[in-house]
């Protein structure tokens, strides 16, 4: 009796395969809409520059961001040798901003990444026991919340020191209540669904519950959120360098840059004016892109 031969296109398509198709299928459609939105291309388009600038910085920057040319002292303007000008020290100010791209596009994502994982577990805990556990966990959001932010910074960078870690730490403190209240509002409305009381009839955890059930259903609002967010620590991270509170100094920082020559500006305008639209272009990207996210609703 022969075997019956079986051709390969009739092979069904293990499990793994088509989740990852499935996956690489999702992701596709979600590049191309994000290429269909205006704001959305546009603001990713000022991030990714932003980020090819700041990886690149050892190639392209002209000169080592602390280099002095003490010949540009008398001559700070822009000019054939140093395209954006000279800061009074004579260093190169657009090298000084390709490095200064480091630091802003490491701290305030790690940053935004922090609050938002804290964050979410406060709130998904917050929502979804409710009862005391959500009181105790709201009266402690409300209590950082109350307190002006600034002044908290000020205070724990002053006692801690001004480090990038610091920086990340402080930021995702101060950060994370805001996202928890978020979070514990869609996990309200969210644990009374059907697929969460059919995750509860199957036996399902409570962690289980709120991180494969209820968190992937608030990504949406989460992630804009997060973008916004990220913009925001770009400003403030520019706030905490102009009060000297930012990064130390020799190491470039665009807040610190401006701080070092907003004295000046009635007689070298640039030196201020330069930072200032780096820190403007980066914000504009990221609120560009929490636009276009918004608008597409990060559908499937």
């Amino acid at each position: 009796m022969s075997t019956p031969v079986t051709t390969v296109e009739a092979l069904p398509v293990s499990p793994p395969v088509a989740t990852r198709v499935r996956g690489r299928a999702l992701w596709q459609r979600r590049l191309r809409a994000l290429g269909a939105s205006r704001p959305a291309a546009i603001g990713l388009s000022i991030i990714l520059a932003w980020v090819v600038l700041a990886v690149l910085a050892p190639l392209v920057a002209p000169y080592r961001p602390n280099a002095n040319d003490l010949a540009a002292l008398a001559h700070t303007t822009p000019s054939k040798a140093h395209w954006l000008g000279t800061d009074h020290l004579g260093r190169d100010l657009l090298s000084r901003i390709l490095w200064g791209a480091r630091p802003v596009l490491v701290i305030a994502p790690l940053a935004v990444l922090g609050a938002a994982a804290l964050g979410s577990l406060l709130g998904l805990a917050a929502g979804y026991y409710g009862r005391w556990i959500g009181i105790v966990i709201t009266r402690a959001c409300d209590i950082v919340l109350s307190f002006p932010v600034i002044i908290l910074y000020m205070i724990i960078l002053a006692h801690f020191g001004s480090s990038a870690w610091n920086i990340i730490g402080v930021l995702t403190l101060t950060k994370a209540p805001i996202i928890a209240r978020i979070v514990r509002g869609m996990t309200l409305d969210l644990r009374e669904r059907e697929y969460v009381t059919a995750a509860k009839m199957r036996g399902e955890s409570s962690l289980y519950i709120m991180l494969v059930e209820i968190l992937p259903n608030a990504r949406g609002p989460l992630v804009v959120d997060m973008c916004l967010r990220t913009g925001y620590n770009v400003i403030i991270i520019g706030a905490l360098g102009f009060l000297g509170i930012g990064l130390p100094p020799p190491d470039p920082d665009w807040g610190g840059m401006v701080k070092d020559t907003y004295g000046m500006m009635m007689v070298w305008p640039h030196m201020a004016l330069v930072p200032c639209a780096a820190i403007s272009s980066l914000v504009v990207g990221f609120n560009l892109l929490a636009v276009g996210l918004r608008e597409l609703g990060l559908r499937d």
